[in-house]
């Protein structure tokens, strides 16, 4: 699969590192890409112990972008479990829905371990979550392990290594429901589509203090400053020099009219002094 893919790209180098590092499957985890496709991974896990899921062994995909690890992968669970829908991309934090949220020091297997740790959460509408009863989850759960994926061929109950009750499977547990827990704090109260809810804003105090008309004549004074281009720009308001300019050439234009009519009574009264004399 290595010659079919440029080796130089920080995704296929990446891809390459995670599938070697998740090579070997766990007790709780485990996930490879196709071997057609480096940038689809089938994975596998165990509903985390102490749940509702508690025996269950959950089969999906992982579809990753081409700028990954620089975006997030889309997850799609393929097995029936009651809090994802299947065939569907599910709403996470970490998953393809909220870019804005993902972290390129994330991975594959971090995206595994949330999975686990948002299993016992609540769905709240969001995209792809169901929120079926705990007997209905149960049953799912052991339905889950006679699950064969037509894809990978894979089995649900050869998939995964035998349940540890070592240190081990202890520390996996506890990773997962703290990264759960870190991200759910990280980015606060959620709406039903997953998205962070928007902060309400505070009003602009009004001045009691002032009568209807003052604050008419000031809102009027404000409207005006805003819409001026000088202040807009920071800078002091300039005066109209268009309406200025006018001004200034009809006052020429009356003081020629006025020395040219004083001109021709001047000349007048003097051509009629000289017809006198003669």
């Amino acid at each position: 699969m290595e010659t079919r893919y440029n080796l130089k790209s920080p995704a296929v180098k990446r891809l390459m590192k995670e599938a070697a590092e998740l090579k070997d499957p766990t007790d709780h985890y485990h996930a490879q890409p196709l071997e057609d496709n480096l940038f689809e991974w089938h994975f596998t896990v165990r509903g985390p112990p102490d749940s509702d899921f508690d025996g269950g062994v959950y089969h999906g995909r992982i579809v990753l972008p081409p700028e990954y690890p620089m975006k997030p992968p889309s997850i799609i669970l393929l097995t029936a479990n009651g809090r994802f829908e299947v065939g569907k991309k599910i709403c996470l934090s970490i998953s393809g829905h909220h870019p804005e949220t993902w972290q390129p020091s994330w991975s594959i297997r971090t995206a595994l371990l949330a999975i686990i740790g948002f299993m016992p959460t609540k769905g709240e509408g969001a995209i792809g979550s169901l929120d079926y009863t705990p007997e209905e989850r149960r049953a799912l759960a052991k339905k889950s392990q006679d699950f064969c994926c037509e894809g990978c061929g894979s089995a649900m109950k050869d998939v995964l290594l035998p349940l540890k009750s070592g240190s081990d499977s202890s520390q996996a547990d506890q990773e997962a429901k703290e990264l759960a827990r870190q991200i759910s704090f990280k980015y606060g109260a959620q709406n039903p589509s997953g998205a962070p809810l928007p902060q309400p804003t505070q009003p602009a105090p009004k001045n009691t203090s002032m009568s209807p008309r003052q604050r008419r004549a000031q809102q009027q004074s404000q409207r005006r400053s805003s819409t001026s281009p000088d202040v807009l720009q920071g800078q002091p308001p300039r005066a109209n020099h268009t309406e200025h300019g006018g001004s200034a050439m009809l006052i020429v234009i009356l003081t020629l009219a006025l020395a040219a009519l004083i001109f021709r009574r001047i000349y007048l009264a003097n051509e009629y002094i000289f017809d006198f004399e003669l």
